[in-house]
């Protein structure tokens, strides 16, 4: 009774795009599988009930993201890894959406600034696939993979054309655009008052890709920045010019800029 009441939530769940049934649907099916002793994997428990359970709590990791709850994606993610760690004679890896949201995982952490659990994350996963396989080939494990690359290595610019252009791999990556777009913005923000005294408001709304002037003032308000005669001056500059550490510092953040620049002119000149 309680497989086929599981089926049949299964098969709604499919097919609903509301989040409010989406979630009511997804109660259900927690309690069918605990009827069915399935909320965690045991020696004793069916492949098709696996699988099952499996198919559940993917469907509420995406609607989790979907609807931008950070939080209960997380608490799918966990409970999915001990149905993705089964062999293969137990609970085949088809028709799964693991690399999906594992990458979604991954892109999560960026957002969080967990570098430390995005690597451990990496790890894991470049040990799951042994040697031959590049994770990073992966449509859905590449995407974050390449963006923490950029990000470390200040290539600002590389990380907006991916954001922008059809490289993210489904919708529900698109949930963290404005995260990181936020997280970039303020990251831009801190290097340019390291490598420079002052910008004009012009090429700061291109650098931080802001749409107006106006968002622009408000930015640099919240900053703390000075503004005057169409330009924008970083008070703490002074305080940051001398030692050659914070010199390299400067050279570094000025190459980062520039490239950000770079594209930000690029993107007009196509508009």
């Amino acid at each position: 009774m309680a497989e086929r009441e599981l089926q049949d939530i299964i098969r709604k769940l499919k097919s609903t795009q509301s989040y409010p049934d989406s979630s009511s649907l997804l109660s259900k099916a927690k309690i069918a599988l605990l009827k069915l002793h399935a909320l965690t994997p045991l020696p004793t428990t069916p492949p098709n009930i696996l699988l099952s359970a499996r198919e559940v709590f993917e469907a509420g990791a995406l609607h989790s993201i979907r609807a931008k709850d950070p939080a209960a994606f997380t608490r799918y993610v966990h409970q999915l890894t001990p149905f993705y760690e089964l062999p293969a004679d137990r609970l085949p890896a088809t028709k799964s959406e693991r690399n999906k949201i594992t990458g979604l995982y991954l892109l999560l952490l960026l957002t969080q600034g967990d570098y430390a659990g995005f690597h451990t994350e990496l790890e894991g996963l470049e040990l799951r696939e042994g040697e031959g396989k590049r994770v990073e080939d992966d449509r859905y494990l590449g995407y974050p993979i390449k963006l923490e690359r950029w990000l470390m290595e200040g290539s600002y610019d590389l990380v907006w054309k991916a954001m922008a252009s059809r490289e993210v791999p489904s919708e529900e990556y698109g949930v963290f655009s404005e995260i990181l777009t936020s997280q970039i913005r303020n990251e831009i923000a801190s290097c340019s008052e390291t490598a420079y005294p002052s910008l004009p408001i012009s090429s700061t709304k291109n650098l931080l890709f802001l749409d107006s002037e106006g968002a622009v003032i408000s930015f640099a308000q919240s900053r703390g920045w000075v503004i005057k005669d169409g330009r924008i001056y970083f008070p703490n500059q002074s305080l940051k010019a001398g030692a050659d550490q914070e010199g390299n510092q400067k050279e570094l953040s000025q190459l980062a800029i520039e490239n950000t620049l770079g594209y930000a002119r690029e993107l007009e000149t196509i508009v």
